[in-house]
């Protein structure tokens, strides 16, 4: 009785609720009927955050087809800025939609083949073993021109405060 992205669907919900009501409404409480009312509004709100919250959170999962995983930030030592070094996913035939990054961005291709598009330069097809850098606050984008996922390294020297990524027009 799942729906089709994994979570409870609203029906199993409603029918779960209609077949735990009756067990419900005979539990002994003091003021049987306000006590009632209570744990159906308990219930329900518990029932329908499970159906909610999961599906939510795979469906903005499932809209970007770029993973970045943080594997360390730490601050430099040139005043105000954090070394932060990432492992990047992106699905195939993905796309990595233009921005920004607060900082100067290097990195290298460890699986896959993209294309990396820089403002001001001209398209760079990439592969395994081939190294990157975008100069700071630069918009770009990656295209995933193979057929898997490409996995990727990148080090970013940023100005701290400031988020890693911020989407450019």
């Amino acid at each position: 009785m799942r729906g089709r992205a994994g979570g409870m669907s609203p029906v199993f919900v409603w029918w779960l609720a209609c077949v735990i009501g009756p067990f419900v409404r005979r539990l002994p409480t003091p003021n049987s009927r306000a006590s009632m009312r209570a744990i159906v509004r308990v219930a329900s709100c518990i029932a329908l955050l499970a159906a909610v919250v999961p599906a939510s959170a795979r469906a903005q999962a499932a809209t970007s087809p770029l993973k970045r995983t943080i594997l360390m930030q730490h601050a430099l030592s040139a005043a105000g800025r954090d070394g932060v070094q990432a492992s990047v996913e992106l699905a195939a035939g993905g796309v990595a939609p233009r921005h920004t990054h607060a900082g100067e961005e290097m990195g290298f291709i460890l699986e896959g083949t993209v294309t990396l598009e820089v403002a001001g330069q001209e398209p760079q097809p990439l592969k395994p073993g081939d190294a990157f850098y975008i100069p700071a606050n630069t918009p770009h984008l990656v295209r995933n021109t193979g057929a898997g996922v490409v996995k990727l390294v990148a080090v970013y020297v940023v100005e701290q405060g400031k988020p890693l990524a911020t989407p450019a027009p």
